[in-house]
């Protein structure tokens, strides 16, 4: 299956919320290396692991009964900017998770971390500002979605780490009256 077709079965036929699940709860998504994946060095290709993020990210949305709660207002993510620092190589068959967890939000974007491991080590670790889009493209303010997304979730974000709001300021996609320098 490509990780295309993954994404779609995700997205359009989600798996189920987890009771409780939390906005800043952390989301667990298992996926083993498939051939398709691997480039001319028998690694995941690069851009393989940003289609495995998408899969990831279309979970977390599920696990919080995400895609529920926004098929009514038609919202939708879409990626404003993301980045990736490899430490190792998934090869063929390497069965790993991506932990996604949300970092906080400002009033343009919301800030995922998405963690790839095996076998407890960490293989790589991506940082993704999303933002969410409505009918005719129209921008959704991110404390509406975080409101939107979790019963109980917190009114304002938590701090986002210092490195991840620096990564932020240099790529333009935050917000730039909240951030700190």
């Amino acid at each position: 299956m490509t990780r295309t077709l993954q994404l779609a079965l995700a997205s359009y036929r989600p798996r189920k919320a987890v009771p409780g699940q939390g906005v800043l709860d952390p989301s667990v998504t298992v996926m083993r290396v498939h051939p398709l994946d691997l480039d001319l060095y028998m690694h995941v290709n690069n851009g393989v692991y940003l289609q495995m993020m998408d899969v990831a990210r279309a979970n977390y949305i599920a696990d919080l009964d995400g895609y529920r709660r926004m098929g009514d207002r038609r919202w939708y993510p879409v990626v404003a900017a993301s980045t990736v620092k490899y430490k190792r190589s998934l090869r063929l068959w390497d069965r790993f998770t991506i932990t996604t967890r949300l970092l906080g939000w400002d009033p343009r974007v919301v800030y995922l971390e998405q963690v790839f491991t095996k076998d407890g080590e960490r293989y790589a670790t991506a940082w993704v500002a999303a933002r969410f889009l409505g009918p005719g493209g129209t921008r959704v303010p991110a404390p509406d979605v975080v409101a939107l997304m979790g019963d109980g979730a917190p009114e304002r974000s938590p701090e986002l780490p210092a490195e991840v709001a620096a990564w932020a300021r240099s790529v333009d996609v935050a917000h730039r009256a909240k951030l700190p320098r």
